[in-house]
């Protein structure tokens, strides 16, 4: 059996407005109403469900494979909206990106306090890879 990633809850303190600047930057389907959550389709197998949990919660990290074209257009869509990214976690130097395994990377925040970053090359060493 083949086993995927088929969803996951990000906490938001708005999930709307979480769920838009994510399906905007990626250029993504609209967020829509999911029960008790605003999913965000990033693919034909995989949803990302925000919620408004009620207690305060730490940024996760999730990251994009995307191919080149993507990255460029996710990269412009940054700069567009005034968002800051990053060429890593530890990096403070704005508006800089990675050259990682033969490809390139950039890290940004959502309105919600989560870290995202987008490759256009996996990691060494992953399966896949």
């Amino acid at each position: 059996m083949a086993v995927r990633l088929d969803h996951f809850a990000l906490a938001a303190h708005d999930a709307q407005a979480s769920a838009r600047f994510l399906a905007d930057v990626l250029d993504l389907p609209d967020p829509r109403p999911a029960g008790p959550f605003i999913a965000v389709d990033v693919d034909d197998t995989l949803t990302i469900d925000y919620a408004v949990p009620p207690f305060e919660f730490p940024g996760q990290h999730v990251a994009f494979h995307l191919s080149d074209d993507e990255f460029d257009a996710v990269r412009a869509r940054l700069e567009e909206r005034g968002v800051v990214y990053f060429s890593g976690p530890g990096s403070r130097e704005p508006n800089r990106i990675n050259h990682e395994n033969g490809g390139r990377g950039l890290y940004f925040d959502d309105p919600g306090g989560h870290h995202f970053e987008v490759i256009t090359r996996r990691y060494e060493g992953s399966p896949g890879r």
